[in-house]
């Protein structure tokens, strides 16, 4: 198999995984036919990024839609799309976009179509419980945007 095939297939593998946080990158060099440090190499070559920029940029496009589209909170949004921590998802939203995710959502929000009930956004992305104590907790305890 080529390399440049080998490297679609990683990235497949992390297109339609991109929203799981654990997803490892030995998985995804295993996927390539790599060894960890050799695909990411190789990836950087073909992709002009590491796998760990793409996921990130992956994951930030995803938190751009749900952010316009689906009342949820940040902190929700922030594990939907697969990062483990809010603060680290608010500085790498910002580094990308320039603004904060509450920042952004301010600008682009309220133009257009009512917001979707977050409930739906949740089905329609997995139903998965969202952070830690999942999301009814989240929103219980008074954790803010």
């Amino acid at each position: 198999m080529d390399k440049a095939r080998r490297m679609r297939l990683a990235k497949d593998a992390m297109d339609r995984g991109w929203a799981d946080p654990e997803l490892d990158l030995e998985a995804v060099a295993a996927h390539a036919g790599y060894s960890r440090y050799h695909f990411i190499r190789a990836f950087r070559e073909t992709y002009g990024e590491t796998p760990g920029q793409y996921l990130t940029n992956r994951r930030i496009e995803r938190a751009e839609d749900l952010l316009r589209t689906a009342n949820l909170t940040v902190t929700e949004i922030c594990y939907l799309v697969g990062f483990s921590s809010l603060g680290t998802f608010s500085a790498r939203f910002k580094t990308w976009t320039g603004l904060t995710p509450s920042e952004y959502r301010s600008r682009h929000v309220g133009g257009g179509a009512a917001l979707i009930p977050g409930c739906y956004a949740m089905h329609w992305l997995g139903g998965r419980r969202v952070g830690p104590g999942g999301a009814a907790a989240q929103r219980n305890s008074g954790e803010a945007d």
